[in-house]
């Protein structure tokens, strides 16, 4: 018997948790199995009023309540663009530990939504495309920025950089050109592989006038990329600066239908044995 978690970071935010149970369902529903959306930390804070009366669960306890009813393998399908040390990190650390108390199970992380060692799959490209091409105006080839948290882990900035070149060649002609940013960083030299940051990219020749639209590299609404977040206040001070600029921001990656598209591929390629992010077998001893 296994159990199959979609799992995000988590955050404060009811709407995060909104999404990541939507996406959960549809993903149950294309599975013909139960996938249970779970987030790694924070979201066990949000009040159940706000998310339908039923509490918010993180992992941890999540997993060990599906062993103790009786799973003996753990899937973590990640929501997650690339691997993040919340995944590289934290989330072995904590199989570790429930695998310390039930060591019958076995546990296996698939592959985050993109695979920098698998083949060049555009299909994340192609959901952001769509999402530019939604808020296009015709008649304007406006200048596109990619923008995303920004990460103290330069494969996940990589990450990226790689998405941005694969818009740069699916939008084409249709925009005047596609860059990179990053939201924030953190301070130091060894960290400026997040830049440049969108606030200061708004104020290059090239962007700080005519039409910019923001292709949003978030999941789920939440603080940053949620409605009144720190990405709109952002946008709204370089238009406040630069009063010839009128920035668009489209939907997020984690609102498209097709994602769960992408999710599907990610977990039948771990369930299959073929590519995952981590496994931790039962032990022989232990599973006798």
């Amino acid at each position: 018997m296994r159990a199959i978690f979609l799992v995000d970071n988590g955050s404060l935010r009811p709407q995060a948790t909104h999404n990541l149970r939507r996406v959960a369902f549809a993903l149950s529903q294309q599975l013909g199995e139960t996938v249970q959306a779970a987030s790694l930390l924070h979201s066990n804070k949000i009040p159940p009023e706000e998310i339908d009366g039923i509490p918010a669960i993180t992992l941890g306890p999540a997993a060990e309540r599906s062993v103790e009813l009786g799973a003996t393998e753990i899937i973590v399908l990640p929501f997650f663009f690339g691997p993040s040390k919340a995944l590289t990190g934290y989330l072995p650390e904590r199989m570790a530990a429930l695998q310390a108390r039930f060591p019958r199970v076995s546990v296996r992380v698939a592959q985050p939504l993109v695979d920098e060692r698998g083949n060049n799959d555009l299909r994340l490209a192609k959901l952001l495309a769509d999402n530019v091409r939604d808020k296009h105006q015709t008649g304007t080839t406006p200048h596109v920025a990619l923008v995303d948290h920004g990460s103290p882990i330069p494969e996940v900035t990589a990450v990226r950089n790689r998405l941005a070149g694969q818009l740069s060649v699916l939008l084409a002609d249709e925009v005047s050109c596609v860059a990179a940013a990053s939201m924030e960083r953190r301070e130091g030299d060894e960290y400026r592989f997040n830049e440049p940051l969108l606030e200061h990219l708004l104020d290059t020749p090239e962007f700080q006038s005519g039409s910019v639209i923001l292709a949003m590299l978030f999941l789920s609404p939440g603080r940053h990329a949620g409605e009144g977040g720190d990405i709109a206040e952002i946008c709204a001070a370089a238009e406040q600066r630069n009063p010839g600029l009128s920035v668009t921001t489209t939907a997020l990656v984690g609102e498209h239908p097709d994602i769960v598209e992408i999710l599907h591929a990610r977990l039948s390629q771990a369930l299959d044995g073929e590519r995952f992010l981590l496994e931790l077998p039962a032990t022989l001893d232990n599973a006798r």
